[in-house]
């Protein structure tokens, strides 16, 4: 007998950068020298206090099951952060700890989108935020952000593809994959645009708001938008910032009744997140910002490197990212042409394919985040390390043929 598969499992595709993460350490695992620069994760340690408070948790017995939407003294801590960081009122009701940002979304999704519902998801988008949508048995909408506008949703954009069936609106910024972060004046744009349409939503993820650069200030949609708040979620977590992703603790604010939903959705699936990475996101929250300071710098520095070594190979074009650890550049000229090995680079799939098989780069192509000609580059590796991913790449880019 072979078990029947849901319709639903059968809509949706596995997360591409975890493939081609797997991929990469199936070739080093087999002797090849390969350098991932797919993986989503700063390379620097969790903070100390972090990790000792996490330890302390074992050691003191904190090991059991906690309230399903956190412990109340990181909820508490959270609602400070966002008085804090983004200038919003919460109280700890209005808040929900996850296992991982990633959750935190599925949450929402489960609890506010039925079928039919239509959700605005800006291209480039983060891997996931179609296929959860389409688990949640809704219509992703997805609208192609172009280079020029530095990949943002613009506000014509925006009222061109609200429909009567338009239930939420996700926003990411920075942005992952492209590192583009939307501005004071391009937050209160699309702000204008919904206050004409009550019944829409939005879901604004800010994992990477602490991971911004040249002395730009991150601003978040309700800060812009206050009287939009009540229709605002807002998505964010320790695993960029502070360097927790195998923790799993994400977090998110919105009105009590939707967090109660939430909740309800989390109570029956995963129940609480881990009692001991709950006190580690703690510390974390309440610890000091130097290493989080220096690790910025370390970004901003290698991006500009980066950016500038892309843009000098022949067929790639880079826009300089506004935060994040990534960069996305275009390789529509590649397109079409030849390698020495016969491979018709016929779209950017293909060219990950050739550079993981011929240079030992792994990439993720552009057509995952719904931007086909483009491929995404993570810098969250040492310098070193940089420098001959990207030699490897110019190297086979001048192999290339006509």
């Amino acid at each position: 007998m072979t078990i029947q598969l849901s319709n639903r499992v059968q809509l949706v595709q596995p997360s591409a950068t975890l493939a081609i993460t797997a991929k990469a350490s199936e070739l080093r695992a087999s002797g090849r020298d390969i350098i991932s620069l797919s993986v989503g994760e700063p390379d620097f340690d969790t903070p100390k206090a972090a990790s000792e408070a996490g330890i302390e948790a074992i050691r003191s017995g904190f090991t059991r099951y906690t309230a399903v939407p956190g412990i109340p003294e990181l909820r508490q801590e959270v609602a400070k952060k966002f008085k804090r960081d983004n200038h919003l009122d919460y109280t700890s009701e209005n808040i929900l700890i996850s296992t991982g940002g990633k959750q935190c979304i599925f949450n929402l999704l489960m609890a506010m989108i039925n079928q039919g519902d239509e959700v605005i998801i800006p291209a480039p988008y983060w891997v996931s935020y179609p296929d959860m949508v389409l688990l949640a048995e809704g219509k992703p909408v997805i609208v192609p952000c172009l280079a020029e506008a530095n990949f943002k949703l613009t506000a014509a954009q925006l009222e061109a593809a609200i429909t009567p069936q338009t239930k939420l609106l996700f926003l990411n910024s920075p942005s992952n994959p492209t590192g583009m972060a939307y501005s004071w004046e391009d937050l209160a744009a699309l702000g204008d645009v919904l206050r004409k349409h009550p019944d829409v939503a939005v879901a604004t993820d800010d994992m990477y708001e602490k991971i911004i650069f040249d002395g730009k200030t991150f601003a978040t949609f309700a800060e812009v938008n206050p009287d939009l708040k009540d229709r605002t979620i807002t998505l964010n977590g320790v695993s960029k910032a502070y360097c927790m992703t195998g923790w799993r603790i994400g977090f998110c604010a919105a009105s009590v009744h939707l967090i109660k939903a939430m909740s309800k959705i989390q109570g029956q699936s995963t129940s609480n997140p881990s009692s001991i990475a709950q006190k580690a996101a703690l510390a974390a929250l309440q610890g000091p910002t130097d290493a989080l300071d220096e690790m910025v710098q370390t970004y901003e520095t290698r991006r500009t490197w980066l950016v500038n070594a892309l843009n000098a190979i022949d067929g790639v074009h880079c826009l300089m990212p506004d935060g994040a650890f990534y960069v996305f550049p275009s390789i529509d000229e590649w397109l079409g042409k030849t390698t020495p090995e016969g491979v018709l680079l016929s779209d950017d799939v293909v060219v990950c394919e050739w550079l993981l098989d011929t240079a030992g780069v792994a990439l993720v192509p552009g057509t995952s985040f719904g931007s086909p000609g483009q491929i995404r580059f993570s810098y969250a590796v040492a310098q070193e390390t940089l420098k001959d991913a990207v030699n490897r790449v110019a190297k086979a880019a001048k192999t290339i043929q006509a």
